[in-house]
Parts: C-alpha cells; structure tokens; sequence
C-alpha cells in the first residue's frame, strides 16, 4: 500500500519589527485580519459619515514639524470607532453643530517621525508603544457650527503643545469653557475618552484590541 503526503504551500504573512522592537502589521496582514473580523476594516470617515469636514493637519506643513507628512488628506478609523463617530455627528446636528477631523489612522512611520522629531512623549507617541492613532483607534477633531462651516472657539489650536491645551487646565472664558465641556461630553457618551494633554485627541475605549499599523494610505486605496 502507498502513501502520498501532499504539502500545501499557504502564504504567511509575518508583521514587521522595525528599530524600536515593536511589531507592526502591514498591509496583507491586515487584510486577512478584515476576513477574520469586520471590526478590523478602517473606514473612510468621508464617505461614511455624513456632512462631517476634514482638515487633516498633516497633509500639510501646518503642524508641529514644519513637514508636509501625508500625501493623501485622508481620514481612516477602524469600523466600531466609525460607527460610534457617525453616532455623535448626528447627536451633534441637532445643536447646529459637526465635526471637523485633524487627524484619524496614523502609519506608524509617522510616529517614529513625531518622536524623533520631537521626544516628550507628553504630546507624541513612544515608538516602542506605538499610538492610539496607529491602531486606528485614535481621533483628533473639534466642533465647527453647521451653518458657517467656523470652528467653536477652545482653548488652544489643534496640535498645541501648551499646557492650556490640557482638558483640566481651567478656563476662564465661559463660552470656551463650554465648547470644550460640550465636545468632551458628545464623545465620552459614545465610547472615547479624552487625551489627559490634549482637548482634540480621543481615544476609543477598547482600543487595546487593535493592532498596531504600518500602512500609508496610498496602500488602503489601492
């Protein structure tokens, strides 16, 4: 009696480790990880929320780096982060108001290029961490009022590596007080928690679940 063994070739795609020990996924990987789970699958908040604005910072020079760090002015956020956001826009359409996005799903290589550009890991992501926003599980965002399209007042500029940027520094203007305290409060009722150093940056609770990301947009939308 003859036996036949047959080996199936199954590609196998193995995460990066890159200079700072961690581990990053790219893009096959992640594919696969969206077959496994939809939950995985980043979302293009353009296209799935309606009437919400981007204004992604770091498409252009105007951020803390002086750099151009995107090409695409693009917002991703993985699935439940997506649906909890489109949640909060329509709760915030009732007042008048909507959101405008700075920044969503960050490469990884954007980080190490914020940390070394910039090492208080107050206000940038460690590598050897990675960030909130790496995992598509970060947002970084303020209010604009429907009508005009004008952001709310608060009490810094986005990207602010000032103490006033801090959501418990106190604030003396009334109406500044409020539209932080009115932010704050539409996004903590849906699952995100603000940043303890800045009013802009939140992070879905939960986020520990997502891995870490290495992919440009360019990848995504290919």
């Amino acid at each position: 009696m003859k036996y036949w063994i047959i080996f199936l070739l199954i590609p196998v795609y193995v995460s990066a480790q890159n200079k700072y020990g961690l581990t990053t996924m790219k893009l096959e990987e992640y594919k696969l990880s969206v077959q496994t789970n939809p939950d995985n699958e980043l979302v293009n908040l353009a296209e799935f929320i309606p009437g919400i604005v981007l204004e992604i910072g770091y498409a252009t020079p105007n951020n803390f780096t002086g750099k151009k760090i995107y090409t695409l002015a693009r917002a991703y956020a993985r699935k439940p982060v997506a649906e909890a956001l489109k949640k909060i826009q329509a709760d915030l359409q009732k007042q008048g108001l909507a959101l405008k996005i700075f920044d969503g799903y960050r490469p990884y290589s954007a980080t190490v290029l914020f940390y070394e550009t910039y090492h208080d890991t107050t206000y940038v992501a460690s590598p050897y961490k990675g960030s909130r926003h790496n995992r598509g599980c970060a947002l970084d965002l303020t209010l604009i009022d429907s009508n005009t399209g004008k952001e709310l007042p608060m009490p810094t500029e986005w990207d602010s590596f000032k103490k006033e940027a801090w959501p418990t520094t106190p604030v003396a203007d009334p109406v500044i007080r409020k539209n932080r305290k009115t932010l704050i409060d539409a996004m903590e009722k849906h699952g995100f928690k603000v940043n303890a150093s800045e009013w802009w940056h939140f992070d879905f609770v939960g986020w520990q679940k997502f891995a870490v990301m290495d992919i440009d947009f360019e990848e995504l939308e290919m």
